[in-house]
This record gives structure tokens, sequence and C-alpha cells, in this order.
């Protein structure tokens, strides 16, 4: 077997040597796919299909490779790469270098494999596609996949139509009928329909399938003809479909092995006209089975168990058939090779004619089929002068012209004259001729009428006793049969009336009207006194052709006498079977059409004549056997001498024994309803009848009993055979069961011994295995520790850096808040200098005020100086509250931004480090409601000092009261003045009570001094000054006791600000200590 490996060439021979195939099982070469790598594998094919010449075969693989294979060239060429499985591939008719491949994205391409360019792309399915059929002509295309079939025109690539299925009804295949323009659909549940390619209208339905058939169609396959249909699917037996008749021709078994059929292929052949007759199975075993559906024989098988074959395609012209493998190589067998009977040329031509008589098909084909013989050349040769001449009408017709007259223009004496120039009538024309030699009525209600009637129960039977295989012929056979005993009863009790029928049957087994009427007319002439002597052999005609024989050859009437051969034995079979049996078709044809154009008595005439012209082999017969034989079989006998015999004695015959004188002219059948058929004895008929029935009865009765004693019978003898059959089993058991102790006596002594083996085996693997395992958990425990180790100081180094890292963030933060602090102390000093300043400028102003109370001031510049006074007392207080402020700011400014890098660490800690942060905030909070309380206490104190102040200047101002000596108009610009200085406190004011403590106080103290003013001053000694020396001495007390008040109020203030920042310092050291991370601390992603 050559083999031929593609690689990585795009083109090149398919082989390198001329192929034997017949050496190699048919094998012509094995194509491979292989891909070289880092791991070399074969690449599976797919899909194929031929072109419509049968030379050029199309392949894809499932990396989406597509080959065009040229068998006759010896080339191969790369044609296309899709990238994807292919899943169906079809050539284009019309367009030979174009062809359709269906990928397993569900869509349709078009490629060129001259140009390897994309020609289309189409859309629109939703499913794998199975099968791409082409019409005839090459435009369309039909598309099928499990849930619809579509229609596309390949001249634009347009979608036309799209078949759509319910989902629980599936499609099968859909495709296009060779030579017809039907389209076939077959559906999951066994409905095939039939679909006019034009309108697309429903042209009909095959029936269901046989009764009782599990048969599931799966695989179908149509004969080139387009006639036939194959069906087969998950059952050993095969369906040929007649679609024609849309009937069911024949159901074909499988050998056993068989179980389901996946692939049908109708093998083509040059002789059979599109006919196939032989078909290619492919079955679930990977093998294709060749058969002839026909003689169901089996021709070749291809393939095997061991190289099956998944897919295959036959080439158009029969030479090739192509196959996948199940390996995924590609095989190319040659069909000649396989066998010889598939492509042998056709027999002669008279094996033919021969064959044709026992065939099953139609008459008329065969006429077709042996229309250019010999015989038919002349006829053509000499019409036309025949037709010239004599067809034209005369004028005037005597009585013997009219009696020759046929119907459809025809003449009984021309035919006449034919037919002795010729001997027979023109094949194409012999229906025609004998419809009109017969006078056919054609009387269509009254033969339906004894259709009607069913079946005559004389042939409920008649396959028992004439097995005839082509269902239609027998079914033809029983209508006419039963019309004919409808029509006479008689028919029903003659026993030779099927011989009799058989041959027109066969012949007008299309046209049973025509049968019927050929057979009675033939019944009422060339059958007459037949039946005048029933139940007994027409004896009256029997002596007719004896007397003939007499007069015309007495040795040979002597040489039956002699041997007691009687006119039962030499004339009957000849008279009842109508020649049938002893002449071929054509032979028959021919001496019919000489009966049918004479009187009815040359029939008589030619059974003489047979025997007569026979008289040499019969005169070397002495046994009554070989004489029964001779007029039961067909003889080398020329039809021609015996018909011309037959006119001879026609002509020699005498009158008083010729036939002429008993029988009648022919009387056609009349029109409308057939005549009244009874030359037959009415009562012997009737009493038959009866006893028949009786005897009917009588059987079917026997018949049910015996059917009953046979049951009982089945019965017993199965019962018998069950216990015979039981005791056998039994007999078997025990012995069988005596030889499995001794064989389990054995078995448990060799598996003791094996036992023993094996457990010291397994102690050494044992002992090798705790080896093994204590090495292996020795090696794993020094590796446990290194990685523990090797954690452990990662753990260090991690928390060495850790504690740096916490280290360093404690000391910054130490640093900010010693900076913090300094700060503070800073802002503290500051503060306390601006204090002793405004302290300094208050002593100052007092002693200034004091020198110009010395010097005796005059009470407006003493009012006005000790206002400015409570101005700058207010200012130097609310500078003073408004530093506190600002420096209670820049701490929660500090505390603010410390908590800020407290929460920035806090994100990167885990869950345990946020807990101590939030212990932290919760000190913190803590803290500042500690500090919130100190500066409560810090406010209470501040306001008990400012009440004394308060108190202090009451009595200030009650002591400068004493100088109020202005007028209205120094009044007005007083409390103007006063106006605006309460104006400019409330500006100063920081939402702070402190400054509507100063406000009332203000006002209070306007209050008071405007009070002062209306009242006279009684310690006033001089209206304008006033002398310190002047004022008595607890007044003067109360002035320096301010100054030690506010003393005593910076003291306190200085120890608060002590306490609070220790308090600060052990809230950092608590926080520093719970920030510390533990030694097992770890990062988790």
């Amino acid at each position: 077997m050559q083999s031929s490996d593609l690689g990585s060439r795009e083109d090149g021979k398919i082989w390198h040597r001329k192929p034997s195939p017949a050496t190699q099982q048919g094998v012509i070469v094995n194509i491979i796919h292989s891909a070289t790598g880092y791991h070399s594998k074969t690449i599976h094919f797919l899909n194929m299909a031929f072109d419509s010449s049968g030379d050029a075969l199309l392949s894809g693989d499932h990396q989406g490779n597509i080959y065009v294979f040229d068998l006759v060239g010896n080339r191969f060429k790369l044609v296309q790469r899709t990238m994807q499985a292919c899943t169906a591939l079809a050539f284009n008719l019309r367009r030979k270098t174009e062809f359709l491949v269906a990928l397993a994205d569900y869509s349709i391409k078009c490629f060129d494999t001259d140009t390897k360019e994309l020609v289309s792309w189409m859309r629109g399915h939703e499913s794998s596609v199975s099968s791409i059929s082409i019409h005839g002509s090459g435009r369309y295309a039909i598309t099928s996949s499990t849930d619809t079939a579509q229609l596309w025109d390949l001249d634009t690539f347009q979608r036309k139509r799209k078949l759509q299925v319910r989902q629980s009804v599936g499609i099968q295949k859909v495709f296009f009928l060779p030579l017809s323009n039907t389209i076939l659909s077959c559906f999951k549940d066994n409905s095939i329909f039939a679909w006019e390619f034009d309108t697309l209208r429903c042209k009909f339905q095959l029936p269901s399938p046989v009764e009782g058939s599990s048969l599931s169609y799966k695989v179908f396959a149509v004969t080139r003809d387009g006639r036939v249909l194959a069906a087969g699917g998950k059952s050993n037996h095969l369906h040929l479909w007649c679609l024609e008749s849309k009937q069911l021709l024949r159901i074909i078994q499988m050998p056993t092995k068989v179980r389901a059929v996946r692939h049908l292929e109708f093998l083509p052949d040059s002789f059979d006209g599109g006919s196939n007759q032989v078909l290619g199975v492919l079955s679930q075993d990977s093998i294709m089975r060749v058969i002839n559906i026909r003689t169901c024989k089996l021709l070749f098988d291809v393939g095997s168990h061991e190289e099956g074959i998944s897919l295959v395609a036959v080439s158009p012209n029969g030479r090739y058939i192509a196959a996948v493998m199940e390996n995924g190589s590609l095989n190319i067998y040659s069909v000649q090779a396989l066998t010889k009977e598939v492509n042998k040329p056709p027999p002669p031509l008279f094996k033919v004619i021969e064959e044709s008589s026992k065939s099953k098909f139609d008459t008329s084909k065969l006429t077709v089929r042996v229309t250019p013989g010999i015989s038919e050349r002349p006829w053509q040769s000499k019409t036309g002068k025949i037709q010239t001449k004599m067809l034209k009408p005369q004028p005037d017709l005597s009585h013997e012209d009219k009696e020759n007259e046929l119907p459809d223009g025809l003449n009984k004496k021309r035919l006449r004259t034919l037919l002795k120039g010729f001997g027979e009538y023109p094949a194409k024309y012999r229906m025609f001729v004998w419809r009109s030699l017969l006078h056919l009525p054609e009387n269509h209600l009254a033969f339906s009428s004894l259709l009607d009637k069913g079946t005559h129960s004389a042939f409920v039977h008649l396959q028992n006793e004439y097995p005839i295989k082509s269902r239609k012929l027998l079914r033809v056979l029983q209508r006419t049969l039963s019309a004919l005993a409808h029509w006479s009863a008689i028919f029903g009790e003659m026993p030779y009336v099927p011989l009799l029928a058989f041959p027109f049957v066969k012949l007008f087994q299309n046209n049973q009207l025509i049968c019927f009427e050929v057979v009675a007319t033939v019944i009422v002439n060339w059958c007459q006194h037949w039946f005048e002597f029933f139940p007994n052999l027409p004896v009256n005609i029997l002596g007719m052709v004896e007397n003939i024989l007499a007069h015309h050859d007495k040795e040979l009437l002597q040489h039956f006498m002699s041997y007691n051969i009687t006119s039962q034995v030499y004339a009957w079979p000849l008279l009842e079977t109508m020649f049938s049996e002893v002449l071929t078709r054509e032979e028959w044809l021919k001496m019919f059409d000489n009966i049918f154009s004479n009187h009815p008595s040359y029939f008589l005439m030619v059974v003489a004549a047979y025997i007569i012209s026979s008289r040499a082999p019969l005169l070397h017969c002495n046994q009554k056997e070989d004489f029964e034989y001779f007029f039961h079989h067909r003889n080398n006998l020329d039809v021609g001498a015996v018909l011309k015999e037959a006119y001879h004695l026609m002509e020699c015959t005498p009158a008083d024994i010729h036939p002429r004188r008993m029988l009648e002219d022919f009387v056609p059948l009349t029109k409308g309803q057939y005549p009244v058929f009874n030359k037959y004895p009415k009562f012997i008929v009737d009493y038959q009848a009866q006893e028949r029935e009786r005897i009917r009865q009588d059987e079917i009765e026997y018949l049910r009993e015996r059917q009953l004693v046979q049951e009982i019978e089945a019965k017993a003898a199965e019962r018998r055979v069950e216990d015979e059959t039981w005791y056998r089993k039994q007999e078997l058991l025990q012995e069988a069961e005596e030889q499995r102790r001794k064989i389990l006596l054995k078995e448990e002594e060799k598996l003791a011994e094996q036992r023993r083996r094996l457990a010291a085996v397994k102690r050494e693997l044992k002992v090798k295995e705790l080896q093994l395992l204590e090495a292996a958990r020795r090696r794993f425990l020094k590796y446990q520790q290194d990685q523990r180790e090797m954690e452990l100081k990662r753990l260090d180094d991690e928390i060495a850096r850790k504690a740096s890292m916490r280290e360093q963030e404690t000391a910054a933060t130490v640093q900010d808040v010693e900076v913090r602090q300094m700060e503070l102390t800073a802002q503290r000093r500051l503060f306390e200098e601006k204090l002793l300043k405004e302290q300094e400028s208050v002593a100052q102003e007092v002693k200034g005020e004091l020198d110009a109370s010395r010097a005796k001031a005059d009470h407006e510049d003493l009012f006005l100086q000790r206002l400015v006074e409570i101005e700058q007392d207010g200012e130097s207080n609310a500078k003073q509250v408004v530093e506190e402020c600002l420096a209670k700011a820049d701490q929660e400014h500090i505390n603010t931004d410390w908590r800020t890098q407290v929460l920035r660490k806090q994100r990167s800690s885990d869950l345990d480090r946020d807990l101590r942060y939030r212990e932290l905030a919760k000190h913190l909070r803590n803290n500042r409601m500690a500090e919130s309380e100190l500066f409560g206490a810090m406010k209470e104190e501040e306001a008990r000092k400012w009440e004394e102040l308060l108190e202090k200047q009451e009595q200030l101002a009650a002591e400068q009261a004493v100088a109020a000596a202005l007028d209205a108009n120094r009044k007005r610009f007083l409390e103007r003045e006063m106006n605006d200085a309460v104006e400019l406190a409330e500006k100063l004011q920081d939402e702070d009570s402190y400054f509507e403590r100063l406000r009332d106080l203000r006002a209070s103290q306007t209050r008071k001094s405007s009070e002062s003013l209306m009242s006279p001053s009684k310690t006033q000694s001089q209206p304008g000054n006033v002398c310190l020396n002047d004022l008595p001495a607890g007044e003067a007390s109360k002035h320096f006791s301010l100054d030690r008040g506010r003393q005593e109020l910076e003291s306190r203030e200085q120890e608060l600000l002590v306490e609070v920042r220790q308090l600060r310092r052990k809230v950092m050291s608590q926080a520093r200590g719970k920030q510390a991370p533990p030694t097992d601390a770890q990062w988790n992603s």
C-alpha cells in the first residue's frame, strides 16, 4: 500500500510510483497529513467531496486545511486555510473552480481553487451545518442543520427561503433529487416530504414505515435517476422506497453483525441508466458492505476492524471510493480492483430479453430498451410508403371493407398484410394495435364496480398456490381474477384461470382495466366452448385438435396413442397457459400478434402446428414424463415456422373437421356494461360453489381444531423440551459445579502459595517503604526546620526593622512634643513679658494719674484719664484672653497634627495596633476632658478675679464720682466717647463670656459714673484736681490690692500649666508603651 504524507507541502504528487490496487485490497493510495514540531501528530481529515467528473477530490481536515486531489493528473494542492474545522464540503457545479465549505462557526464560505480567494461568505445558521446539496443546474444550494434548512442562490449568494421546524422535530437531511426539480426533506420523526422547487409546495409525503418496525431513519441515499430512496438507521434493516409510486419496495436485512447504519452510498454504473443496483452500506463496525439491492447479495467489503472507516464518498463516474479512516488518514480505493461485477459490460441482447421476462419492473420500460432491434428497421423503412399509398380513405366501401375497419383509423386487412410481411407488429405500436383489434370498450364504471366487490374468496390465498416475488404483480393478478370471478362465477371455480390470465396480467400490469378487458375478450372469443363440460376439461376443443392432428400427421398421433398420450397431455398444457410456458416473451408477443389478427379457430391451429413442428423430438420420446416435460418447458423451436404451419393448416384442413365450423366469429365486449357470460353448466357451478363453501367452513373448523391441537401439542412439546432442558441444565450445572470446585481447590492452593510469596514481597516492600518514609520524614523535618529558622530570622529582621521604625517615630514624636513644648514656653514667656509690660504701663498710668491728681488737674482730665485707664485695662484683658485663646488654638493644632500622624501610622498597622490606637484615642479624649476641666477651672478663677476687679473698680468709680462737676456739654461729650469705647470693645470680642462681662461692667461703670456725676460730691476739696493724699486709706489699699490679685492669678495660671504639661507627658509615655508591637506579629496579604 502506497502512503503519501502531505506534511507542510502545499502541492506535489500524490503517489510516486504507479499504484497497483489489485494487490493492495483495492487501495490506490493512503494519504496522511502529519504536523512536525515539538510533538509530532497526525492531523485528521474530516470531510470530502468529488466534483461532477469524479476525477477531483476535495478534502478538509480539523485544522481548516482544504486540499484538492487530482486523481487523473496525480497532483494535490492546498487551496485554502480556514483556521477552523469544516463540517461539510461541496463543489459548485456551474463554476468548476469554486467550492462551498461549511465551518465550525455555523457559516458557509465559497472559495476559488485557482485564485485561493474568498468569493462569498454566507451566514444564517444557528447550529452546525451537516450537509450541502447542489441543484443539477448548479445555481442553487441547500444547506441543512438540525434545526433549519436554507436555500441559497449561488449567483448572488443570497438566501432565498428558509425551512423552519419545531424544536421537537429535528431535521435529518434536506437535499435535491437528481434529474428533477424536487426537494426531499427527511426529519427525525421518520417523516419524508417532497417539495416542488419552483413553488416550494409539498408534492407528497411518503407513508409511515411498516407497522411494528422500530427503524429510525438516520441516513439516506438516492439513485442517480431519482426513483429509488434508500433509508437506514439504528437497525440492520434497509428500506427501499419507490418515489414514483410512493410505496415501500423492499426491506433488506443486513447480516447480524450490523446493528446500525452510519452512511449509505449508491455506486453508479455506466450501463444501468441511472437506476443504480449497487449500494454501499457503512455500519457501526466501521466496515462498508457493498450489496446488490436486486439480488440481495453481498458483493464485497471495504475496510476492516483494524482499519475502520468513519466516512465514505463515491465518485460520480463510479471509479473511486474515498474513505476517511478512523486514524484520520484518507484512503482512495479503485472500484474496478475491488470487484469485476460492478463495471462488467452488459450481457448480449437476447439474454437481456430473457431476463426482462422475469423482471419485476414495468414492461413499457423493457419495450423501450429493445426498440432498436433488427425487426424494427424494415418497418421504419417501409411505413412511409404504406402510409402514403394505403391509408387514403376510399369513397365507396364494401361490406367486407367495413368489417375490416378498426377503431382509431386502422384497417384489419392492411394490418394482416403487414403481419404477413414482417411476422409481427412493431413493438412500439403493439399495444395500440391490440386494443384496436380487440375493440376494447374501456368500461371504467363497470370495471370499478367489479373492483369494489373486493377480493374473491377463491383467490384470497392465491400467493400460497402461486408464489410470485413481485407484490405488485401478485396484487394485480389477484384483482384481475377477482373481477373475472365477480363477472362470472365459473371463473372462481376453474383452477386454470390464473395460468390463462397470468401472461396478460404481466404484460398489462400498469393498466388493470385494459388487462381485465383483454383477458375477458380472450375468454369470450378464443376460449369458446371451454366451460361446457365443467368440471371436466374441454374435450370438444381437445377433440378438434386431435382431429386436425389425425388429418395432417397420423404418424405422430399414432405415436401418442402407442404410449397412451392423450390430448390432455400434448394439447391442454399449451391451451391453459396460452403458450406462456413454452415461449419466450418476444416469441409469445409475436404469436399473439397473429392470433389476435385471425379467426378464433387460428388459436387451435397454432396448437396443432406447434405439435406438428415438434414431431422430431416427440417421436423420440417414449415415456409420459418426457412428453409432460416437453409441453411444460421451452423448446428450441422457430415460432415463425410454427405460425406458417398454422396458416397452412388453416387453408388445408377440410371443412368438416375445421374448427371454424364449431367456433363463432370474433365478438367484442359491449360498451357500458360487460356481456353476461353463462356458457357453462350453472347447476354444477352452483353445486360446486355450495360444496366449496361447505368444505371451506369444514376446513376452517378443522383448521381451528387442528390449530388448537397443534397449540396443545406445541405446549406439551415445549414443556417436555423445557423439562429436558432443565434436567440437562441441572446435570451440566452439577458437572460444572464439580469442575469449579476442583478448579477452586487448585486455585486456592495456588492462591495460598501466591499469598505467601506476596506476603514476603509485601514485608520487603514494607521495610523499604518504612526506610524511604523515614528518610523522607528526616528530609522533611530538616527542610521544615530550615524553613522555620529562615522564617524566624525573617521575623527577627522584621521585628528589628519595625522596632527601629517605632523608635524613630517615637523619637520624632518626642522631638515634636519638645518643640511644641518649647514653643508653648516661648509663648508663655512672651505672654508673661506682655503682662509685665502691661503691668508696667498700668503702673506708669497709675503714677501718671497720681501725678495728675497731685497736680490737681481738673475733673475732666481726671475722668478722661480714668476712662482711658478703663479702656486700656479692657484692651489688656482682651489681649490676654486673645493670647490665651491663641495658645490654646496652637496647642489644639499640635494635638491635631499629632493625632493625624498617629492615624496615618494606624492605617498601616494591623487590627491589634488599631485597637491600641483606639485606646490611645480614648486616653487623648480623657486628656481633652481633663484639659477642658482645667480650662473651666481657669475660667472660674478668672471670673472670680474679674469680680474682685469689678468691685475694686466700683470702689475707684465711687472715689472718682467726688469730682463730678461737669456741665451738660461735657456730659454729652463723655457719653459719646463712652459709646465709641463700647463699640470698640464689641469688635474685639471672640465668642467669650469675658467680653460680655466686660461690656456689662463698662455699662454698669458708665451708669454709676453718670449717677456720680449727677450727685454732688461731698469730699471734693477742689473742683478740678484730686490729690492722692486726699484719698482715704481704704481706697488706696484697694488700688494696691488689685496688683496683688493679678500676681496671684498669674501664679495660679503657671501652676495649672505645669500640671497640664505633666499630664500630657504621662499620656504620651503610656501611648508609646502600648504602641510597641509584639514579637510574633506578621504582615498578612
